[in-house]
């Protein structure tokens, strides 16, 4: 009886012990060193807009679409980098709606209580040659539909407003008999047209930006040479100096872009 009430009372005590060591002492330890060394990397890497105003985190993508700024990579985070919903596609680079995109059909209910109808289809995933076309639009860079190795009009895919009809493009990439297929005057970069593993990856390649370099310093009415320095005083090596590829921050980027504009 007394062994088992001493090693109640030992293992009462032990857990006292650590539990003030290690969910006190030791992260209040963490927390200071952290404050006196790193104070900017420890409060989340803020980025402060020049009316001192928090605009985001250095370390965490925004969505970007006007052609003034430039565009950061696909995201699989919710809508799109939802902080709160980090993710990826867990799509494969073989997997074919990754590459050729996939639609769905919708339901029209006409009145409460009715059976509901078949509704036109819809893009339910747009994929990879979807968004090299799109790339390609936004950037002036040239391109060509090609089926069975033959140039495709592309009013072929185009509706009467001469905007493509995108279920109509899914479906032909999804073709097994003849599949249409999507050739850029360039390499498109792959950051460009997929996400990355978190969907919040604020960075894009330098390749990826210089294509959309002159995009965005025509919308601005800027030089190349002034957008380029910018890109440069916003990219970041790799890691460690050795561990992956330089990237450009997009976020500080297009905030510089707009400091910039403001001065």
């Amino acid at each position: 009886m007394k062994t088992i009430l001493k090693d109640t009372i030992t293992s009462i005590g032990a857990t006292i012990v650590f539990a003030v060591v290690l969910c006190g002492l030791y992260p209040l330890l963490i927390w200071g060193v952290g404050q006196l060394l790193f104070p900017h990397q420890a409060n989340g890497s803020l980025i402060e807009s020049a009316d001192r105003k928090i605009v985001g985190s250095s370390w965490l993508g925004q969505p970007f679409s006007s052609d003034k700024y430039f565009i950061p990579r696909p995201s699989a985070a919710g809508n799109g980098y939802d902080a709160a919903n980090s993710s990826g596609s867990n799509l494969g680079p073989t997997s074919k709606k990754l590459i050729n995109g996939t639609t769905k059909t919708t339901a029209i209910i006409a009145k409460e209580g009715a059976e509901p109808t078949q509704g036109p289809d819809v893009v339910d995933y747009d994929g990879v040659k979807l968004r090299v076309i799109g790339y390609c639009e936004q950037n002036g860079i040239a391109y060509q539909l090609l089926q069975e190795g033959k140039v495709i009009d592309p009013k072929t895919y185009k509706t009467e407003k001469g905007d493509y009809d995108q279920v109509k493009l899914i479906t032909a990439f999804n073709d097994d008999n003849k599949p249409l297929t999507v050739k850029a005057a360039v390499p498109i970069p792959g950051d460009a047209v997929t996400a990355s593993g978190s969907g919040l990856d604020p960075h894009i390649s330098v390749k990826n930006a210089m294509l959309q370099l002159p995009r965005v310093a025509k919308t601005r009415s800027l030089s190349e040479e002034q957008v380029r320095e910018l890109v440069n005083q916003n990219t970041d090596g790799p890691s460690l100096g050795i561990l992956g590829e330089a990237g450009v921050n997009v976020v500080k980027l297009n905030l510089a872009l707009d400091h910039l504009a403001g001065k």
